[in-house]
């Protein structure tokens, strides 16, 4: 066993301390922008009974055992407060902001680490676009950009990108777009459906150079990719979802948010239905969640933002580490 003192011990931080000076002044100017906005910054548990249903993502669990529960309560630490805030939001809290840890468990690499900085608000009133805007002023100040935010359809970033509409394509024909545009072995991928084969072609041939030199704006999402966003109904319905990209690093990702208790039930059944096809973990609804969409949740837009990755956009770093003390592999 190593001793304390032993020099081949790696105690030191990844971030060089400049760069952690810059992020706590990043933290402090995001939260001057939102006391002059007069939004309320909250606080809510990253301990929870209940994880999310997202397919997409991994929660860390844990147990407590003490007084209340002598046999143990597991508990899950939070991949985003939304579902807590959005409770506060029902029992009439107003806009309202919260900035701190969040937890993703599979995720680690140059732009994730499973322990991360978590900015996310909430504005009563807001439709899709206002929140936009407010995300470009909040961006604009903390970075000291100049210049307006590109904005782009989903579609239409697929059409000028590769060529084909997103929302009529088939899946075959996406399957041979990515063989065209040379992904190795794309016929043989056991991908399920046409959304993860859009996920696939944006995160290889889209996203890495999407918003280089201008930062980027891309929303209206196909249906099948709302997440907790509302559907606008129309010939052609769109999620009313917005994601913002920062020389090729998703930032953040936006709702109008989905009030209707049906409908968000409806959303986790089938989130465990895809968890099942998969072979991943049951998970239990939040109904504390539920219960508080049919008390009323005020219609609303809600974006979350990743504190690290803009930082890394701050100092042009290439690697999470940069900017966070201590990564996973020093924690």
């Amino acid at each position: 066993m190593k001793s304390v003192s032993d020099a081949s011990v790696d105690w030191w931080p990844s971030a060089p301390l400049e760069n952690l000076r810059v992020r706590a002044a990043l933290l402090a100017r995001i939260r001057e922008f939102f006391a002059a906005r007069g939004v309320l910054e909250v606080e809510t548990p990253t301990l929870a009974g209940v994880a999310v249903t997202d397919p997409h993502l991994s929660s860390l669990q844990s147990r407590y055992t003490g007084p209340g529960f002598p046999a143990g309560r597991p508990l899950y630490l939070q991949t985003s407060p939304e579902f807590a805030m959005k409770r506060l939001l029902a029992a009439g809290s107003g806009p309202i902001y919260q900035m701190g840890k969040a937890y993703r468990d599979g995720e680690a690499g140059r732009l994730h680490n499973p322990e991360f900085t978590l900015l996310e608000w909430y504005r009563p009133g807001f439709d899709l676009s206002a929140l936009m805007g407010e995300v470009e002023a909040l961006a604009t100040q903390v970075l000291g950009l100049t210049g307006r935010f590109e904005r782009v359809s989903y579609r239409e970033l697929f059409r000028r990108r590769l060529g084909i509409d997103p929302f009529e394509v088939s899946e075959d024909a996406l399957r041979d777009c990515a063989r065209r545009h040379g992904l190795p072995r794309s016929a043989e991928l056991p991908l399920a459906g046409p959304d993860a084969w859009l996920d696939l072609l944006l995160t290889h041939f889209i996203e890495p150079g999407l918003g280089a030199g201008t930062p980027c704006f891309v929303h209206d999402y196909p249906p099948g990719q709302a997440a907790l966003a509302r559907i606008r109904p129309g010939p052609c319905p769109v999620a009313e979802r917005f994601e913002l990209y920062i020389d090729g690093m998703e930032i953040a990702n936006g709702y109008h948010e989905l009030g209707d208790p049906a409908e968000q039930r409806i959303r986790f059944a089938h989130d465990r239905e895809r968890r099942r096809r998969a072979g991943l973990p049951d998970v239990t609804p939040d109904e504390r969640l539920l219960a508080a969409l049919a008390h009323g949740l005020p219609d609303c837009a809600g974006v979350a933002l990743g504190v690290d990755r803009l930082l890394m956009a701050a100092l042009g770093a290439k690697s999470i580490g940069e900017v966070v003390a201590f990564p996973l592999d020093k924690a």
